[in-house]
């Protein structure tokens, strides 16, 4: 599924082609994704000036001049790809270039009024829209839990460390917590546990002072990192220009399972342990 740093890039190549344009046409081509698309959805959209492109957690936000809010997440297969006037497609998100031929799984398509068009595509339709008045955005079932935002300046040392009181789980698994922080996902989870030398089995209960001022400050700089890289592609992820996202190259631990570890002053080999279903990858003489 694409973590905060692929949804980020992906928010910005629709930005760049959807603000200010008008939704001249909208093809709605199944009834429903993960749930029901809501009723007259094509119509409703069609007409609408884009105002602007936002993000909440992995959801895109697309505001509309009518006060509605299309509300959108990519699942764990799906993809926008974005296709000129004239020329060949970019693909924001995962998986491989569409060709310029529609695809069965184009379930969605919307073209611009300057002739961009912007296809949802998701083979496994794990992903979803909605259309959200925006006074109400914030109650929806699925934002109204969602914990800050890792990259706000309101998300400091203090307020991580206030969620984190009294959890007897590990670090790592309360980092995937949505309700805790949103965003972070498995990849930059590990990242961030490690820049900040905090072992992914510590009670999250434990971190506080300066272990959490440390967290906070990494996870911080490995999103912030990621996004400039353009996100990071484990299959074909490509980002808004067509051009693969690198973070994987700049990995420290995730991933690198029996490989030594990046401090010269160690170079034990990094660990591999199974938290919530989800691999956790690790030194365990730098992270304690």
């Amino acid at each position: 599924m694409p973590e905060l740093p692929e949804v980020e890039t992906v928010r910005r190549g629709l930005e760049q082609r959807l603000a200010g344009r008008v939704l001249a046409r909208v093809d709605q081509r199944r009834a429903d994704l993960r749930f029901p698309l809501p009723r007259d959805f094509a119509k409703r959209l069609t007409g609408r000036r884009v105002v602007s492109v936002g993000r909440r957690a992995k959801y895109l936000l697309v505001n509309l001049d009518d006060g509605n809010v299309l509300l959108a997440h990519l699942g764990m297969s799906g993809r926008m790809v974005l296709e000129k006037p004239k020329g060949g497609p970019q693909t924001l998100g995962k998986f491989h270039h569409d060709r310029g031929k529609r695809d069965r799984h184009d379930h969605i398509v919307l073209t611009a009024d300057d002739g961009w068009v912007v296809k949802f595509n998701d083979p496994r339709r794990f992903g979803m829209m909605d259309l959200v008045p925006a006074e109400r955005l914030a109650g929806h079932k699925l934002i109204k839990n969602l914990g800050p935002e890792p990259l706000d300046p309101a998300f400091d040392a203090q307020a991580l460390a206030l969620r984190l009181k009294g959890k007897k789980t590990s670090i790592k698994t309360a980092l995937l917590d949505q309700r805790v922080v949103v965003g972070i996902g498995n990849i930059y989870a590990c990242e961030a546990l490690f820049r900040a030398g905090i072992s992914p089995k510590r009670l999250a209960r434990t971190v506080q002072g300066a272990r959490v001022e440390k967290l906070v400050a990494a996870i911080k700089a490995v999103l912030d990192d990621a996004i400039a890289a353009g996100g990071s592609t484990l299959r074909d992820y490509v980002q808004a220009s067509g051009e693969l996202g690198y973070f994987q190259h700049r990995f420290q631990v995730y991933d690198r399972e029996g490989k030594a570890c990046v401090s010269r002053a160690c170079r034990k080999k990094v660990r591999r342990l199974v938290q919530g279903g989800r691999s956790t990858f690790y030194c365990a003489n730098c992270q304690r």
